[in-house]
């Protein structure tokens, strides 16, 4: 099913003249490729603008259930931003260009619904940071990740020192950012930064689909988890009170007695067998 046949005539009109993404719903699971020659695989000013439109629309459009991000082809996934991008910068401008991409990944990080990148092989740079802002990782056996910013003189810009830091610790974080040592699939699976690795992208793709299939069929709190989980690294933020928040929330559904009186007539059931 074309995703584009699926949303208003507004929104259908933008995604004709989107170049940098293609996308594809099917049983409310939207599928968002990184489109043009996988060789050259780059984030750019207009992917980054493309890709917040479209993530505007999973907010918004109840169709969608789920989210699959993956590039092009079989061996690469995304080789980061793109150098004629970083050519046009200066001291002004790159924090700009900084906090923008920042605030696409931090939309994505925030959505209420699951999304996953789907590493297809080679991610360098923003590509990583990328998927590090999605809430899941699977990964095919040839992927690779990479920050090799440093060797030109820059650092990751888009939230990869703090999201790596996170999820490694500030001693492998530093280690992988200083050093410019890759990760394979495999061991990134070890230091839990992918969920899965599979053999091959068309295998990967499947596994991703079943994968939020399972989540979304609980649709009514993964926005709730999600807000708990990101208010746990918030100091901003009383993570206990978002989680009671939360917790309350999930009793404004009608059928949630039913729910548990269920569950309790199940329970009563198997204690008389």
């Amino acid at each position: 099913m074309n995703y584009t046949c699926q949303f208003t005539n507004q929104f259908g009109s933008k995604m004709e003249k989107m170049k940098s993404l293609h996308c594809n719903l099917e049983e409310g699971i939207l599928t968002i490729t990184f489109t043009g020659d996988p060789k050259s695989s780059t984030i750019t000013e207009q992917s980054l603008s493309e890709l917040h439109a479209t993530i505007q629309e999973v907010y918004d459009n109840e169709d969608i259930r789920g989210v699959i991000i993956t590039g092009a082809g079989e061996q690469i996934f995304s080789l980061g931003v793109d150098i004629a991008e970083l050519l046009k910068l200066n001291e002004l401008n790159a924090r700009k260009f900084a906090e923008n991409g920042q605030d696409v990944l931090a939309f994505i990080e925030n959505c209420p619904k699951p999304i996953m990148a789907a590493i297809n092989g080679h991610t360098l740079g923003a590509g990583v940071e990328l998927a590090l802002a999605c809430h899941f990782r699977v990964a095919t056996e040839n992927a690779t990740l990479a920050f090799p910013e440093t060797s030109f003189g820059i650092i990751p810009a888009f939230g990869g020192t703090q999201r790596l830091t996170k999820l490694l610790g500030k001693a492998k974080a530093l280690e992988y950012l200083m050093i410019k040592k890759s990760i394979r699939a495999e061991h990134a699976k070890q230091l839990d930064l992918v969920s899965e690795v599979v053999s091959y992208k068309e295998e990967m793709l499947k596994k991703a689909k079943q994968y939020l299939t399972a989540i979304v069929n609980n649709k009514d709190i993964t926005g709730i988890l999600v807000a708990c989980v990101n208010a746990a690294e918030n100091p901003d933020e009383n993570g206990f009170q978002t989680e009671a928040n939360g917790f309350a929330s999930c009793f404004k559904t009608a059928d949630i007695k039913e729910k548990l009186i269920k569950i309790v007539d199940k329970t009563v059931l198997l204690e008389t067998k």
